[in-house]
């Protein structure tokens, strides 16, 4: 019998693992914190493996676990798996697992249901928990009771599960707005960057040297949540981070949309503090929820028809929310074109190293000197952060 194979390959989520045999796929790694370990689980799980070019059809396997990543719509369901090591009951389990589609969830009871018994819902979840063919077997379709988001066992835990149910979330219809996903600009980015060369020769030879303009929008479900894990987020690693948010976010049914401000009002601080918040940043979420309810934050459609300052001034006014942490919401989520974070430390960097000062700009001379880029001040903004990858790279 032929030794086992493996490729490792690049995907939206990280670099993920493929192994396979005569019969078919054996197994899929989803990314571990560092690529060595991703290998050492490879290995572990299928002795003797070895490093190959996938075949043609192991390839097109690839592709298409590539493409549903990236969020495109991708056909896994005629991918030949190597069941031959697999119990009866979880090969069983895998195939009504197999039948859920982007964008649609069962729960272990719904799948129990289709083999017959209600009362295998924990033998359900026990064998998606040891599912060897994550994604191509869709174990994060499936949920615990009453939309709860349940384990996951692959490389990120519950973190990986709700990132692949938002990211096919945001996919599952045909005809996506701006906040749901479509990640569509307010502008031209091809006439901005053309702008902000033809305003400055120094942005024009900094463009030349990063190359084509590729900042990518984060989408959310409504503004609250994409304020709430900025909370989350601040003063933390995005490791760190994302594992909090995940936790908080799976207290609450249908834990990939996001909490809401009623659910987030509801809960303990008890059950807070349990998912890893700091006080501070528990009274920050607590104060945003309730500006939310009364109306003073303004929901993602209101915010679409407010100039930026109008939207700074309103947001500020949550405790724990900076006019920087409003910046990055203006250019990364909403896709504002015309926003210069002159107090970002990156930008003021990026600033000294293109135009070669000794010292960082102060803040009120970079915006005087950045009123050229507008309106594409974003733009600038972005190629100035890349001014400071390039140094870091030594180019």
């Amino acid at each position: 019998m032929a030794a086992p194979a493996f490729a490792v390959f690049d995907t939206a989520i990280g670099r993920c693992a493929i192994a396979w045999g005569p019969g078919g796929i054996l197994g899929v790694q989803l990314p571990e914190s560092r690529e060595a370990d991703t290998h050492a689980r490879v290995l572990r799980q299928h002795p003797g493996a070895h490093e190959a070019t996938p075949p043609p059809a192991i390839q097109r396997a690839l592709d298409a676990i590539v493409a549903l990543l990236r969020g495109e719509r991708a056909e896994l369901t005629g991918i030949a798996l190597d069941m031959t090591a697999v119990p009866d009951f979880y090969r069983r389990v895998y195939d009504v697992a197999r039948t859920v589609p982007p964008g649609a969830t069962l729960t272990y009871g719904e799948v129990a249901d289709r083999l017959g018994s209600r009362g295998l819902a924990r033998a359900v979840g026990q064998a998606l928990g040891r599912n060897p063919f994550p994604i191509v077997v869709p174990c994060h379709r499936v949920l615990a009771a009453g939309g709860r988001v349940g384990g996951f066992s692959a490389g990120g835990g519950i973190t990986t599960k709700l990132r692949l149910l938002a990211l096919e979330g945001r996919h599952a219809t045909a005809t996506p707005s701006l906040f749901d996903g479509d990640g569509a600009f307010g502008f031209d980015p091809a006439e901005a960057v053309a702008h902000v060369r033809a305003s400055d020769p120094v942005m024009a030879r900094l463009i030349d040297a990063v190359g084509p303009f590729s900042m990518e929008l984060k989408t959310t479900p409504s503004l609250f949540v994409a304020l709430a894990e900025s909370i989350v987020y601040q003063q933390l690693t995005g490791r760190a981070a994302a594992t909090i948010f995940a936790r908080v976010r799976a207290l609450f049914p249908r834990a990939h949309h996001g909490p809401t401000p009623e659910q987030i009002l509801r809960v303990s601080d008890q059950r807070l503090r349990g998912a890893g918040l700091s006080n501070a940043k528990l009274l920050a979420l607590r104060d945003l929820a309730q500006r939310s309810v009364n109306g003073s934050v303004p929901t993602l459609t209101q915010a679409q028809q407010m100039d930026d300052e109008a939207v700074i001034e309103r947001l500020t006014e949550v405790r724990g929310i900076g006019r920087w942490t409003v910046e990055m919401l203006l250019m990364f989520r909403l896709g504002r074109p015309d926003v210069l974070p002159v107090d970002d430390y990156g930008v003021r960097q990026g600033f000294a190293i293109a135009y070669r000062k000794r010292k960082l700009p102060p803040p009120r001379a970079l915006a005087k000197y950045g009123a050229r880029w507008a309106p594409y001040r974003t733009v600038a903004s972005w190629y100035l952060w890349r001014a400071v990858d390039l140094a870091k790279r030594g180019n």
